[in-house]
């Protein structure tokens, strides 16, 4: 009944209890396969300045055999760590695309910082050298840790991780999540400890160049997270021209990702190798550069299965929501 319809509300502890590693990697390769094969459709993506300083954007996109509808509305707020809050901030909604009667709103933070990390895993089981031993990560915040940890999984061979803070100082608290994983090491030189990784990690904000492109090796992969908005990038001049790219979404890397940046390089979409219809062979000196800017199709997925879990276990608040 209509009149008696109700809403579903998932707060982060609820998100929290819901999700795990395993699922959320199953989620978000159904969604590469499904972007691949067309059977997903991404909306044009909304990500514009904020007069703050901050960055607000909307992501959104469906499945129709799977009547999966929504959108996730995020963005970036810096002011927020001055009351010592999460910059990012995410909110996803998923709708009945029969009748556009929301189903369900779910705290979108920990999705968007796992899906994430669970895109890089992929990226490196595809692309990285399998016998790679040594990573280099930019950053040490929410999605750095995510990266790495989703790394390690990914790559069991990796057994020592130097990390460039912004500040070139250590820092003891990604330190702590890390100290029985891997041999860890603070680098404060950016080219040196890019020089010798087989693989390069970089989630930072993106305001410019993190390194010199003479510093990166033939053999080398990277997964690049922070370019996301227009004039966001990490890499430097030269690197995409010499690298075998692939992106998430062509489309969407072009006008958000490193990819703006060279727009003529040759691309190809991870989801066509997860799919299997695309072959790809790593040469032992080949560069290889997987653009991450992040899909709608990656939150939608994982939240459907979240929305499944919550529904079977009685989980979350529900709310009247006549309509």
């Amino acid at each position: 009944m209509r009149s008696e319809a109700q809403l579903l509300l998932l707060d982060r502890d609820a998100v929290d209890a819901l999700l795990t590693p395993d699922e959320v990697m199953a989620a978000v390769h159904e969604a590469f396969v499904l972007h691949s094969r067309r059977e997903g459709r991404v909306f044009p993506v909304i990500r514009e300045p904020l007069s703050g300083g901050g960055v607000f954007g909307i992501k959104a996109g469906s499945v129709q055999q799977q009547d999966l509808l929504g959108f996730k509305a995020a963005g970036f707020w810096p002011g927020n760590r001055q009351s010592g809050g999460e910059p990012h901030q995410a909110t996803i909604l998923l709708h009945d695309p029969a009748t556009g009667r929301p189903r369900c709103v779910i705290d979108g933070n920990a999705i968007t910082t796992l899906r994430t990390g669970a895109a890089g895993a992929l990226g490196l089981q595809a692309l990285a050298r399998p016998d790679s031993r040594h990573l280099t990560v930019f950053g040490t915040g929410v999605q750095a840790r995510a990266q790495l940890r989703f790394a390690l999984r990914a790559l069991p061979g990796l057994c020592q991780v130097r990390y460039v803070s912004a500040s070139r100082l250590p820092d003891a608290a990604f330190e702590s999540q890390f100290a029985n994983l891997c041999e860890l090491q603070c680098a404060t030189d950016a080219n040196a400890a890019v020089a010798q990784a087989d693989v390069v990690i970089t989630a930072t904000p993106g305001h410019g160049p993190l390194f010199d492109a003479d510093a990166v090796r033939p053999g080398t992969h990277l997964n690049c997270v922070g370019a996301d908005t227009r004039g966001k990038r990490e890499l430097p001049e030269c690197v995409l021209r010499k690298a075998r790219l692939f992106a998430d979404d062509r489309p969407q890397a072009l006008q958000l990702g490193e990819l703006q940046w060279a727009p003529e390089t040759c691309c190809m979409e991870l989801g066509e190798l997860l799919a299997s219809s695309a072959r790809f062979t790593r040469a032992a000196s080949d560069i290889t550069v997987f653009d991450m800017t992040g899909l709608a199709l990656q939150d939608l997925t994982v939240a459907q299965r979240i929305l499944h879990k919550a529904s079977a276990a009685g989980a979350g608040t529900r709310v009247a929501w006549p309509w």
